[in-house]
Parts: structure tokens; C-alpha cells; sequence
């Protein structure tokens, strides 16, 4: 009779210890499953937050070289009208983010600063110039320069990067509304996420 108790006690607790190992990997299997799934959806979604936006500019380039001081001079100018398309971006294949499985949490740790691309197209009109002060490619360069600069202050004076800020915090939602799914926490440079309403909160 004690044998069979013994054999008995024996057998539930091999039984019991084989269930738990099994459910340990079980969860051990699922945990990874979830962090690769994370790691796969922050690879994939919109690699690229795009806002795109026309900029036109009329520019008006003047230079003028004294030949013999002041009272003579040799004038050369240049009406220049610009349309330019312009894209503010970020690069969310650069985003950087740990993975803590212990936690549960996706803990991303930096977005990279916004990308302003400009494709200018210039047309130049009423060009002219004095035979002694003509027109080289120094003077289309600063012409080009100049315009570059006008452009990238009108950028940052408008709304474009305000869209594209709005665009990134859409992609942070979609990691809120994935972790969330999977019972894990977001967290954004050291803030917690926990409900939709905190990302109007983030810097």
C-alpha cells in the first residue's frame, strides 16, 4: 500500500513538474514571439513620415563692381522666380528603442530630427550684365544659396513641420495601439504611455 502511495505521490508530482516546465515554455515562447513582432511592425511601418508642401519666391539678385571707386560702376542683376516642392520627413528606420521583455515594455529611446528636402526650379528673366562685371557660376551659386536659405526660414515659419510632427505622433499611436494589444507598455524617452491622450502631452 505505501508503494502505491509513493508511486502515486511520485507520479502527480512528475506530472505536475512536466506541466509546469511546459508552461514555462510556453510563456518564454510567446514572450519572444511578441518582442519579435514588435521589433518587425517598428521595421516595417512607414518607414518614412512624409508632409509635402510648394513654396513660390520672386528673387531679385543685384551685384555691382566698382571699376574706378564709386562714381564708376559695372551693374550686372537678375529676376529669378522660384517654385519649389518641399518635404519634411522622418526617417522612422532610424528610430532607436530597447526591448524589455522582463517588463513586457517597448521603451523607444529616440526619433531622429525631422528631414527638410528641397527641389527648387529656377527661371531666370531680365538678366543682364555689364561686359566689364558679367554673369559667372559663382553668381548662380549664391543665387542658389540665398534662395536655399529664404526657403528653409519659410519652411520653419509655416505649418509644414507642424503636419509632420502631427504624422510622426500618428506612427507612435499605432506602437501604443500594438503593445497595447499584446498586454505590453509603451514608454517614449523616459514617459510613460499609457493612455491616447498622453502623446498630446509629449515634447
Amino acid at each position: 500500500m505505501r508503494r502505491f502511495v509513493a508511486g502515486v505521490i511520485i507520479t502527480l508530482a512528475g506530472v505536475f513538474i512536466f506541466r509546469s516546465c511546459m508552461d514555462e515554455k510556453g510563456s518564454k515562447a510567446i514572450l519572444k514571439e511578441d518582442s519579435m513582432l514588435i521589433q518587425q511592425q517598428i521595421e516595417n511601418v512607414s518607414k518614412l513620415v512624409v508632409t509635402e508642401g510648394h513654396f513660390a519666391e520672386v528673387y531679385n539678385y543685384k551685384d555691382s563692381k566698382e571699376l574706378f571707386g564709386p562714381l564708376l560702376t559695372a551693374d550686372k542683376k537678375a529676376l529669378v522666380v522660384v517654385n519649389a516642392d518641399v518635404t519634411v520627413s522622418y526617417d522612422l528606420s532610424k528610430v532607436e528603442f530597447d526591448i524589455d521583455e522582463a517588463s513586457k515594455t517597448l521603451i523607444i529611446k529616440s526619433i531622429p530630427e525631422s528631414e527638410i528636402k528641397l527641389n527648387p526650379d529656377f527661371e531666370y528673366y531680365d538678366v543682364t550684365a555689364d561686359y566689364l562685371n558679367p554673369f559667372s557660376a559663382g553668381d548662380y551659386n549664391t543665387i542658389k544659396r540665398n534662395v536655399r536659405a529664404s526657403l528653409l526660414q519659410k519652411v520653419e515659419a509655416s505649418s509644414l513641420k507642424t503636419n509632420a510632427q502631427n504624422r510622426l505622433l500618428s506612427e507612435l499611436h499605432k506602437f501604443y495601439i500594438l503593445t497595447n494589444s499584446l498586454g505590453w507598455r509603451l514608454s517614449f524617452e523616459g514617459t510613460p504611455i499609457e493612455t491616447t491622450e498622453d502623446f498630446t502631452m509629449l515634447p
